[in-house]
């Protein structure tokens, strides 16, 4: 009876395989993660693994859970399911429903799926969910490292712009104050100043180095309102001005006062930051001019940063936003700066692009929604 019983399963699930998968993702659909996946991505490796449970069936696998587990074949889609956003729950749920598939198809055509079928379907449904699930949390909690480690590196990146303008403002002070020379606490402070800050300066270039070798997205969460724009880049050019001196680069503000724009103020402080700062390391002598307007009819606002320095070689220009892509005329470029305005405006659902042509100068512009 048994053996009769495995050999009509398999021989029904042969047929009624279309049938089976089709209504495992129709009820698959109702999980929120596979919702808008197409059905090839959302197919997988199951009409796969329902072929392996056919080849089972048929065969009279003897195999225990644990010795089919060692024969796990699902390791790439647990992966996949990580890249289609599906929580641990979910990749469980998708593979109970296609238990439940299989043994509905079995009560509809009068089979009783207990004994050695109900043994072989559990073993090969199992191994496969020890499978996935094991790929599933080994990607996740590398993801999870992955963005912590890029995170900081990025961090690190925005903090060089800071010290450098205290660093020179803290030189500029030691030049300017009078009599520093017969202030001997004054001039102990100021020393004191300098030192903190190179320490700094080299902890910072310490997290960079190591670093260097992140290749994912950064998992941003914003809190965007209503921000002025024209005080917020008013406040950043401030803070910049020393290391805009030191490269005789002059700073122009041509946002409209009353502008206002819906943003996360301090991702957009950072992505002024990194522009501002690129923008004067290539325009000495030169000018940095930070513009925006409202595009009207519920089209956001566009904002640059245009500069007439040396421009950007025509070979590198498509690859300024990759992430370790570095100028290679500048040895203190660590290909991170332009990579975190880029992953800054997707997350805020916006996008960057630049204009550029060597020697003549460059423009960033900077779409970003109402």
């Amino acid at each position: 009876m048994q053996s009769e019983n495995l050999a009509r399963l398999a021989v029904l699930l042969r047929q009624q395989s279309h049938a089976c998968i089709a209504e495992w993702r129709k009820q698959v659909r109702e999980l929120p993660s596979a919702r808008h996946l197409d059905v090839p991505t959302l197919n997988d490796h199951m009409p796969g693994l329902l072929q392996e449970l056919i080849a089972a069936l048929e065969s009279r696998s003897e195999m225990t859970i644990p010795q089919a587990y060692e024969t796990a074949s699902a390791t790439a889609h647990g992966l996949q399911r990580v890249q289609d956003a599906f929580d641990i729950e979910e990749v469980v749920a998708e593979y109970n429903i296609l238990r439940g598939c299989i043994h509905d198809l079995g009560d509809e055509n009068g089979l009783t799926l207990q004994g050695t079928p109900f043994h072989i379907i559990n073993q090969t449904l199992d191994r496969a969910i020890g499978s996935a699930l094991n790929a599933y949390a080994t990607e996740r909690a590398l993801e999870v490292a992955r963005r912590r480690e890029e995170y900081l590196a990025f961090v690190a990146h925005d903090l060089r712009t800071p010290l450098s303008a205290i660093a020179l403002a803290s030189r500029v002070l030691e030049l300017r104050v009078p009599d520093v020379g017969t202030r001997e606490e004054t001039a102990q402070v100021l020393r004191a100043l300098r030192r903190n800050v190179q320490h700094l300066e080299n902890l910072v270039g310490k997290v960079l180095e190591e670093n260097t070798h992140l290749a994912t997205e950064v998992g941003l969460k914003l809190q965007r309102r209503k921000i002025d724009l024209w005080p917020l880049v008013e406040a950043l050019m401030h803070d910049i001005h020393p290391v805009a001196e030191t490269a005789h680069t002059r700073l122009s503000n041509e946002v409209p006062d009353d502008l206002v724009i819906f943003a996360d103020a301090n991702a957009l402080r950072r992505v002024f930051q990194n522009l501002i700062a690129n923008a004067i390391h290539y325009t000495p002598h030169g000018v940095v001019r930070i513009g925006a307007r409202a595009l009207g009819d519920g089209r956001g606002v566009e904002c640059w940063v245009s500069d007439n320095g040396s421009g950007i070689p025509e070979e590198l220009l498509g690859k300024v936003f990759d992430k370790g892509e570095s100028d290679p005329q500048n040895k203190e470029s660590t290909g991170l700066g332009l990579a975190i305005v880029k992953s800054f405006m997707e997350a805020a659902g916006g996008t960057v692009n630049v204009e550029s042509q060597a020697g003549t100068g460059t423009t960033f512009r900077l779409s970003l929604p109402d």
